[in-house]
């Protein structure tokens, strides 16, 4: 029998705590690793200098006490730095500066929050726990590894929830991504069950006549619906289930369309429920980087998209696989069997997931009716492309310099500098994407709820019921962003990138920074089963890591950015490619779910596929990076993995007739 899990988990904090006053006893050679103290003064040697305190240069005093220069070491953490070399000190002030209490804090401890959240969710699968065990260690270290006893560890407890959990709320940008995936969550689910999904679809499956073309209409629909991967997984498994059993496809192949579409599409897109995740891990990721700080994280996400190899590269190789009738590996050998004997599941298969799905099907009575899910979605593209436009004029009006007469969207645009292009990204840039999300989200809900009531589909009472489940279904994903921003914040006052700079800066290769993170983004997914984990963990730490290294491996900044840009497409395609791989994902267990095809049937068939795109991505990447990247060259190596990855399927792929 496996040891309890907490038991695992307190015997990590447990080796943490051990290890942490050795090193705090250890490498006290200078006077950066044992500031001095007398009476609440710290005093330096001669001819110290420069020295900076949390990133701000030291103002230097002079001891009553000592013939010394004094340091201001605030009461709390502070960074000091002097030349290249780093320290870490809690400083605890008392009242009569008697007991006094300054401890160094290893700067190495710093990678521990992080780290301990990786290895917990590789060693448990489980992502809640171990995001919130990564919380507690590092508000055990921040709070100056107190050791009274049993006491110290219960108030790193209490500060993990009123320092980090309540201060990652308590931001106007997380608090906006937590509204805007509640209420996408609820159009979804409005949408679908008022019969507006379901209509969509009902008109797209008039055009399967032959295998090819079944097969088609599910990548199409895969596709059209973009905007959540539960509610693309869910909608097309069951709904072309019965007409892919019509044709002899495999449930096999049916599972991986609905698989490979549903994530890669919503990974990209620009309005989807991962958007808002996406925005916010990338928000927290820029801010120790001062090129990308006062620039709008939508801004980033989409400059980081002509990097976006895998999701683009999986979507080409589903439509290879389907028009040339060609399939190789486990899933040659499905479709052989459904085409030929007509069965479409393998005998002896039996449902390997047991999990309750969300009931996303019309009310009983429904009309089918396309519009009622065509309407609301447009209103959200629509009105988002509305708010970016209005926050970014109103940005760009109150920083010009000769302002015009009016705060028009036209006179603002005419006051500009550029071409249409570059008129276009700056106001971009410069828009609250935020806000627009928020607009664009509760315009979508409205619009969904009065088309509902109107048609007396449903009524305002039964709207609000079905909208509540769509915000239960997103409680997870809410959790787990709280606990990543809650990680994050633990990161930023342990100075974890500082670490990670002084340790690898000058001595990893800025060009191996991208397979490196792409592996390691892959791993992670695939043994947690979740790309938002993944993402929650990775980007806080990549973004200013990529940065750091690549400035001071003597890159201009706008290689630099370059570098930034890849990196942060590759966390999180290469998160998507792990979720693929993985047994645990929540959309492969749901897929194997709505398209009634065994768990394992479908993980060992798709996998092929997934690694064959993703060495392919991870080579675009790695050269995109060496050469410069840029729009030009990213397309011309997405052309080039095209055609590697047709050539894969003509070389190893047997045509299924």
């Amino acid at each position: 029998m496996p040891p309890p899990k907490f038991t695992l988990q307190y015997l990590l904090i447990g080796l943490l705590l051990t290890l942490s006053p050795l090193s705090a006893q250890a490498d006290q050679q200078d006077w950066l690793e044992n500031l001095q103290q007398t009476k609440g003064e710290f005093w330096l040697p001669d001819g110290v200098g420069p020295v900076s305190i949390n990133g701000e240069p030291a103002e230097l005093g002079y001891s009553t006490f000592a013939d010394k220069q004094t340091l201001p070491i605030a009461e709390g953490l502070n960074l000091v730095k002097s030349g290249d070399r780093y320290a870490l000190y809690h400083f605890k002030a008392s009242v009569d500066n008697a007991d006094n209490r300054l401890r160094r804090i290893p700067l190495w401890l710093s990678i521990f929050p992080p780290l301990i959240a990786i290895g917990m969710a590789l060693i448990f699968k489980e992502v809640i726990v171990s995001l919130f065990a990564g919380v507690w260690v590092g508000a055990f270290i921040a709070g100056g590894l107190r050791f009274e006893g049993f006491l110290g560890i219960v108030r790193a407890l209490l500060e993990t929830v009123e320092n980090y959990v309540i201060k990652a709320l308590n931001d106007g940008g997380h608090l906006s991504i937590i509204v805007f995936s509640l209420l996408i969550g609820g159009m979804v689910a409005i949408i679908s069950r008022n019969g507006g999904m379901a209509g969509v679809v009902e008109r797209l499956t008039k055009y399967a006549t032959t295998p090819r073309s079944a097969q088609l209409i599910t990548w199409v629909l895969g596709v059209a619906i973009f905007f959540d991967d539960y509610a693309n997984t869910l909608i097309v498994g069951n709904t072309m289930r019965s007409v892919t059993d019509r044709f002899r496809i495999s449930r096999e192949k049916l599972a991986y369309v609905v698989d490979s579409t549903a994530a890669p599409i919503a990974s990209v897109a620009f309005i989807t429920t991962w958007i808002g995740a996406e925005l916010g891990y990338i928000g927290d990721g820029i801010k120790d980087v001062p090129a990308l700080a006062g620039i709008a994280p939508y801004s980033i996400f989409i400059e980081s998209l002509k990097y976006s190899f895998y999701p683009v590269l999986t979507l080409a190789f589903i439509l290879m696989l389907i028009i040339t009738r060609r399939d190789f590996g486990p899933m040659y050998r499905a479709e052989r069997r459904a085409r030929d004997t007509g069965e479409v599941k393998a005998l002896g298969s039996e449902a390997a997931v047991g999990e309750e799905q969300e009931d996303l099907s019309p009310l009983p009575g429904a009309p089918l009716k396309a519009r009622n899910a065509i309407i609301p979605v447009l209103t959200v593209v629509v009105m988002t492309i509305i708010g970016l436009l209005s926050t970014g004029f109103a940005s760009i009006y109150g920083g010009l310099d000769v302002p015009p007469a009016t705060d028009g969207w036209a006179s603002v645009w005419s006051a500009m500098d550029g071409n249409f292009f570059g008129k276009l990204g700056t106001v971009v840039g410069a828009a609250d994407s935020y806000v627009a999300l928020l607009w664009a989200s509760i315009s979508g809900v409205v619009v969904a709820i009065i088309l509902s009531v109107s048609q007396r589909i449903m009524n305002i009472g039964e709207s609000m019921s079905v909208m509540t489940s769509g915000f239960k279904a997103m409680f997870s994903a809410v959790l787990i962003l709280t606990l990543a921003w809650a990680l994050a914040l633990t990161t930023e006052d342990l100075h974890t990138a500082d670490f990670l700079v002084d340790l690898l800066g000058s001595n990893l290769n800025a060009y191996l920074l991208p397979p490196i993170i792409f592996v390691l983004s892959a791993l992670v997914s695939f043994s947690t089963g979740s790309s938002w984990s993944t993402m929650a963990i990775l980007y806080p730490i990549a973004i200013p890591l990529t940065w750091a290294v690549a400035t001071q491996s003597g890159w201009s900044p706008e290689e630099a950015t370059r570098l930034t840009y890849n990196v942060i497409s590759i966390v999180l395609a290469a998160s998507v490619l792990g979720d693929h791989c993985s047994p645990i994902s929540d959309t492969t267990i749901l897929s194997s779910l709505a398209s009634d095809c065994n768990h394992i049937d479908h993980v060992r068939t798709q996998m092929p596929y997934a690694l064959t795109v993703g060495a392919v991505a991870l080579v675009c990447n790695t050269v995109s990076s060496a050469l410069g990247g840029g729009w030009l060259l990213c397309g011309v190596l997405m052309v080039l993995g095209l055609v590697v990855l047709f050539g894969v399927v003509r070389v190893f792929g047997r045509v299924v007739d």
